[in-house]
């Protein structure tokens, strides 16, 4: 097998285990959530696509920085888990802002955002 079949092989293999891994994180985040953030997004509720899009930006860094730095799908698939406790923990320690994003209030939504983000973040350096 070529060299550039090879890494097109290896990208593939990464790219479908992280997007299988970001579907599993968010299928669990929106369980844990008091809301379904797919329904109120299709409602056309900013707050909760904010605050789900930083959920979701703040798993895909540190999965990046997995990736990069371990070349190894199954420490990835362990790192995904950590992200994902991660993430949830922000949610969790933020939960009193979760009325407020339900009800479509943005500034609390950005704050949660942010926050997850920065964990992600935070999450991703430390595995350099």
């Amino acid at each position: 097998m070529s060299p550039n079949m090879q890494a097109f092989l290896a990208f593939l293999q990464y790219f479908v285990a992280a997007l299988l891994l970001l579907a599993a994180f968010l299928a669990v985040y929106v369980r844990v959530t008091p809301y379904n953030e797919f329904e109120l997004i299709g409602q056309n509720n900013a707050a909760a696509a904010i605050s789900l899009a930083g959920a979701c930006i703040g798993f895909a860094l540190p999965m990046a920085a997995a990736i990069y730095f371990t070349h190894d799908l199954l420490e990835m698939i362990k790192w995904a888990a950590i992200t994902g406790a991660a993430q949830i923990a922000v949610f969790t320690l933020l939960r009193r802002f979760a009325p407020a994003i339900e009800q479509g209030h943005t500034a609390p939504a950005i704050f949660m955002c942010a926050m997850s983000v920065a964990t992600g973040v935070l999450n991703a350096v430390c595995m350099s």
